[in-house]
């Protein structure tokens, strides 16, 4: 394994962004790129949980809140004490606020006008996943509402405004909508320093 690549002031780096909005590819990039260890906290946490309670994929609202609170505190932890990893989750960026040494990327796919593209989202969606149409559709519309919905519910006291997705929440906003992989990729290890 090769050693990790020290950057100077960061020691994590959190990669966020919705459904199919590129967060997957950018946040593997960087970490081979840094030699860090990536990490899929929604995968290994949600996956987990989906298979003990035997849900679908969408219905994050049947999932206990206890589950997201003891997955959210054992981020935070991560987030403080860890280093050289690019952790990619939804609430990365969101948890990881007033942290030292972490920089934030939020993925989006919107056009010039600031409208999320959720039409490229699901077709990245089919192709990623194999799935039909009703079920990419399914995934990415009704598993964001009820994410939103219950993580209003759990850390914002229902602020309906309230979304994971603000740019506030970031060092970086990375664009898929006009930028592909590669110009990603670069855009994000230049915000870092990374070379210099």
């Amino acid at each position: 394994m090769t050693k990790p690549i020290d950057v100077p002031g960061t020691r994590m780096i959190t990669v966020s962004g919705r459904i199919a909005s590129g967060s997957t590819t950018l946040a593997k990039k960087l970490a081979e790129t840094l030699g860090w260890e990536h990490i899929e906290g929604g995968d290994i946490f949600w996956e987990a949980v989906r298979a003990k309670l035997h849900l679908d994929s969408k219905d994050t609202n049947k999932r206990p809140d206890v589950e997201d609170e003891e997955f959210d505190a054992s981020l935070k932890d991560t987030l403080k004490n860890k280093s050289h990893i690019v952790l990619e989750t939804k609430l990365a960026g969101f948890n990881a606020q007033g942290i030292d040494g972490v920089f934030k990327i939020l993925v989006i796919c919107d056009d010039e006008h600031g409208r999320d593209h959720i039409d490229i989202r699901i077709d990245r969606l089919i192709n990623r996943e194999k799935l039909s149409i009703k079920q990419a559709k399914e995934e990415t519309m009704e598993r964001e509402k009820n994410d939103l919905e219950k993580w209003r519910r759990l850390y914002t006291d229902n602020d309906p405004s309230w979304v994971y997705y603000d740019p506030k929440y970031y060092d970086l906003v990375i664009n898929t909508y006009s930028n592909n992989a590669q110009e990603s990729l670069n855009l994000a290890l230049e915000a870092i320093g990374y070379g210099k």
